[in-house]
């Protein structure tokens, strides 16, 4: 599994985004130069990498010098609830030579729906799931922004709520969190990010090391006056004083056992599915579905064993197409072979145009998705391509998207949009 020795990339990490992008650009004169050796590059691409600006240890530039070092042909930027960070991204890739894709993710209310009262892919939560919008055209970035600022101030709102609620959990610990000193601070709040549940578990692991320092008494007080499940291989990173990423470790520790204990509902700040679904025709962007699945044995190590839409998942794919969805989403790595022979049976059943995307918000996580290499998905690799030509034909003009009234007129077959889309894609790579 990769990881990353994160001081090393602290120029990439600067505050200042003018300072981030020109350190990139020194270090792609490097390569070109000869000074550092230019990664190999093979059939690689990920469309679902967090940044800082929802949560990650990687700013927009950060991440795409990631990708390019990791070897990929393609990277995605895909935060919650923001868009803020696209055009660094955009730029980032500019400068690479990388093709990028945009995109945002968020909640939304599946209430007024045959799914209301259901656990969808939201751990937390029955009746709300976390879609994508892919592919948005670059005219539209302010209007995504500004659509989702509300929801952003709604989210701040249950956020310090949240915060009250940890800090009774962890009073007799002598533990407590102050939102504006220690959670905004560690985000992009002040430039248009989004703050998440991951970035007051954060906070609180940076408080609890202050308190009882890295080892063994830290372990036990999760253990034993949390009564948190500390897996093995967590275990492990955590009883090492030594380890360079150990509050991203404690951060996933807490996570897995931690949020349910404090979570208060998300309401004001999820629109409906009917709501997003219209927007995302509005500014043109392809809309898709983040399957999960039943989760056993969770790779990223923050999930515990819980059981999603797999039930029911003929309707819910039934429902996903009368509600307007574009796309499926799915990550190869993170479900079993059954799990994702029948997703990809549903997506051609009901013709969703299939986008692969390995959450990236951790640096124990590999850019590179080793399961993308097997043959079988590399229909994958194809798409990515395709929404790269949709997002530039988009970018130039909407009407002519993949998913447009007069594209879909055209070529009414998906598989001939994906062909024509991704030689578009394809061809503004060698330019």
């Amino acid at each position: 599994m990769q990881t990353t020795s994160l001081s090393s990339l602290a120029g990439l990490n600067h505050p200042d985004r003018e300072v981030r992008l020109s350190n990139l650009k020194a270090l792609i004169d490097d390569v070109k130069a000869g000074r550092i050796a230019e990664p190999p590059k093979g059939i690689d691409v990920n469309n679902h990498i967090h940044t800082t600006f929802s949560f990650s240890p990687y700013s927009p530039t950060c991440a795409v010098w990631m990708a390019y070092t990791a070897g990929l042909q393609t990277a995605g930027i895909m935060d919650h609830d923001s868009i803020a960070g696209a055009r660094e991204f955009i730029e980032a890739g500019l400068i690479a030579g990388m093709a990028t894709t945009i995109g945002v993710e968020c909640r939304v209310g599946f209430q007024d729906t045959p799914l209301n009262g259901r656990m969808i892919n939201n751990p937390d939560q029955r009746s709300v799931a976390y879609v994508a919008l892919h592919g948005i055209p670059h005219t539209r970035i302010d209007d995504v922004q500004s659509y989702f600022a509300p929801y952003t101030k709604a989210r701040h709102d249950r956020n310090r709520a949240m915060v009250r609620r940890i800090n009774a959990i962890t009073a007799p610990l002598g533990v407590s969190l102050d939102y504006d000193e220690d959670v905004l601070p560690i985000s992009e709040s002040r430039n248009g990010g989004s703050v998440t549940e991951r970035h007051l578990l954060f906070a609180l692991s940076k408080k609890l090391i202050e308190r009882f320092g890295k080892g063994e008494q830290l372990v036990q007080v999760l253990t034993e006056q949390l009564k948190i499940t500390v897996r093995s291989n967590v275990k492990g990173h955590l009883l090492d004083p030594d380890n360079s990423l150990y509050e991203y470790d404690l951060l996933g520790a807490l996570k897995s056992d931690m949020v349910q204990m404090f979570y208060v509902d998300a309401t004001a700040e999820c629109p409906s599915v009917q709501e997003i679904a219209g927007f995302a025709r509005e500014v043109g962007a392809i809309l898709a579905y983040a399957y999960l699945g039943d989760v056993g044995e969770s790779v990223t190590g923050d999930k515990k064993p819980q059981k999603f839409e797999d039930d029911y998942i003929e309707e819910l794919f039934e429902v996903l197409k009368k509600l307007g969805f574009n796309a499926v989403t799915y990550m190869p790595t993170r479900n079993a072979p059954e799990q994702l022979k029948t997703v990809k049976r549903l997506c051609d059943l009901h013709g969703f145009f299939q986008i692969s995307g390995e959450d990236i918000n951790s640096p124990r996580q590999s850019f590179v998705c080793m399961a993308l290499r097997n043959p079988e998905f590399h229909n994958l690799i194809d798409s990515t391509w395709a929404l790269i030509g949709h997002e530039l034909t988009a970018t130039v003009d909407p009407n002519q998207g993949m998913f447009s009234d007069d594209t879909i007129l055209r070529w009414p077959k998906l598989e001939d949009r994906i062909r024509v889309f991704k030689e578009i894609g394809l061809q503004s790579s060698r330019r």
